[in-house]
């Protein structure tokens, strides 16, 4: 049994010829290359915020726009300033800050960097 998998219906039913792969149970056929090109090594994480401004772990936001809390009948309005931010290293937010009390994760394009 061979150990690839086709990319359309994830069976295992493939054969391979000198240049492509071929699934026998779809009939899609593919390149090997494209399996075999290894991953590019990632840098640090750059996140920044609506401007361009490149945001650093300690770094003072403000809200550049009306956001509705989910799970709240809270609004955070244009200007609210956070305390000190913290980036995540992964998943759908980008910065943890604390504003009006409460802890949240924001995408960065909904702040702005501000001097302290």
């Amino acid at each position: 049994m061979s150990e690839i998998t086709c990319p359309l219906c994830t069976m295992d039913d493939v054969t391979e010829s000198a240049t492509h792969y071929e699934c026998l149970t779809c009939g899609h056929e593919w390149e090997k290359t494209t399996l075999e090109e290894p991953e590019e090594e990632l840098g640090p994480r750059v996140v920044k915020d609506a401007y361009g401004n490149v945001l650093e772990d300690g770094d003072i936001v403000q809200m550049i726009k009306d956001k509705k809390i989910t799970g709240t009948s809270k609004v955070l309005k244009s200007g609210t300033k956070s305390k000190p931010i913290r980036l995540q290293e992964d998943g759908d937010h980008e910065i943890t800050c604390k504003m009006d009390g409460l802890t949240l994760g924001l995408k960065a394009k909904f702040v702005k960097k501000v001097n302290p």
